[in-house]
């Protein structure tokens, strides 16, 4: 079997043991081969490779074939027009709700390509123990989006929204989340909880603890995704920020959304940045946005990036109240309003992109231009003109740059024309 043992090529599936077999996909195509598509002109930008530029993208069989100064028109058996345009690796949302019809708030994620440019997704915390399987089953399969997901400490998960779903603490059931966690480590990534007041009531740091608890009894290092904005005190911030572990990523890092009394509770409290939140920062705890609709707030980033807080990853938090706000939570938005605060394209795509990959365990394959990942690209227009941005809770920014979504390729196959015929995704 070419070099390849009957017991190595069973622990492999499908495509990779074809790809054990035959070698490098880039290998086996020949000089007068045709690539699939060939995204022609743009202007290339891949943090993963340290690459800008301009450059043409071949892809066949679903998969980056080449990455040149050109490819011939004769080797393109489609072509996508990339001139002008801002090419970059598929974004990623590290922060969405994508389950609709099981949950209060989900958008099919498919929906999302065209106003997102994401070629991957995760479901942060939408289902809980008792209708995960339905969304893996039901709604991840049939998506041409990728789909990962934060399984909630919440056995319902959001089904229940608007009804909070951890005022009655016995809803976190820890052994069943880490069942479901060890039942699920290809497609689960960890655990979702939500901290604010409003969801969890008073009891403090004990959903925070469960969780934890679900994720070291699972068997494999799975990650915690921390929602925060409005915490019952200012202490409890600090408390929280101190039981997050290294790889743990803190969700909403900037909000600015107050407790049930007014009060501010979040990373900034009286003009200043929380030294727990920077300690978190050091020791490899990752920032994330998820803007969504209250959960973004100019004036708390102002304090906290140049306090050393800045965004490990920039997300959306999009889902079907937070899409119709005024702030307009979609990623390639939520993305732009970080240049005014100091971000270069490239940071800001780095955080939609590479970084993201490596906190789901999918760098190098997914957040990359690089030959032999998936064929998933953005390509977007780079618009140079005086825009004003909004948070969540009023307050504008003047920008100069707007990223807006034109095309989505995913695994090869682009969203819309060219057609491929026969159309197929992975």
């Amino acid at each position: 079997m070419s070099g390849v043992s009957r017991r190595h090529f069973l622990s492999l599936s499908g495509s990779a043991a074809v790809a054990a077999i035959s070698g490098p996909a880039n290998a086996a195509m020949g000089p007068n081969d045709k690539f699939d598509l060939v995204i022609k002109g743009g202007d290339v930008l891949d943090p993963s490779q340290s690459l800008r530029g301009k450059r043409d993208i071949g892809i066949r069989w679903g998969v980056i074939e080449a990455v040149e100064n050109e490819i011939p028109a004769a080797r393109a058996a489609k072509t996508i027009d990339a001139s002008g345009k801002l090419v970059t690796p598929g974004l990623i949302d590290l922060h969405s709700h994508v389950y609709p019809y099981g949950s209060a708030i989900g958008i099919p994620a498919d929906e999302l390509v065209q106003a997102q440019a994401t070629t991957t997704v995760v479901s942060a915390g939408d289902a809980g123990v008792n209708n995960l399987s339905a969304l893996r089953r039901y709604i991840v399969a049939q998506s041409r989006a990728r789909i990962y997901a934060f399984v909630h400490i919440a056995n319902n998960g959001l089904s229940g929204f608007p009804v909070a779903e951890l005022y009655n603490i016995d809803y976190a059931q820890v052994e069943a989340c880490a069942m479901a966690l060890a039942e699920n480590p290809d497609f689960l990534l960890g655990v979702k909880v939500r901290m604010s007041e409003n969801v969890i009531a008073r009891h403090g740091v004990e959903p925070l603890k469960r969780a934890i608890k679900a994720c070291e009894m699972c068997g494999w290092p799975a990650k915690m995704m921390v929602h925060i904005g409005g915490v019952e005190t200012k202490e409890l911030m600090s408390d929280i920020l101190d039981l997050l572990r290294p790889g743990d990523v803190l969700t909403h890092c900037y909000s600015g959304a107050p407790n049930i009394a007014g009060a501010f509770t979040n990373i900034v409290q009286d003009g200043k940045l929380l030294p727990a939140a920077l300690a978190a920062k050091q020791r490899g705890v990752m920032f994330d946005v998820g803007h969504g609709g209250g959960s973004f707030d100019f004036t708390v980033a102002d304090v906290a990036i140049p306090g050393g807080c800045t965004p490990d990853t920039i997300s959306s938090d999009i889902h079907v109240f937070s899409g119709n706000s005024p702030g307009m939570p979609y990623l390639p938005n939520v993305m732009s309003k970080f240049i005014p605060l100091g971000l270069t394209l490239e940071q800001v795509v780095a955080a939609a992109t590479v970084t993201p990959a490596k906190i789901i365990n999918r760098a190098p394959k997914i957040g990359t231009l690089q030959i032999g990942a998936p064929g998933d690209v953005a390509i977007m227009e780079l618009v140079e003109a005086q825009t004003s941005f909004v948070d969540t809770r009023n307050n504008k920014r003047e920008g100069k740059l707007l990223l807006k979504p034109v095309q989505t390729v995913i695994n090869g196959v682009p969203f819309g024309r060219p057609y491929q015929a026969p159309f197929a995704v992975r």
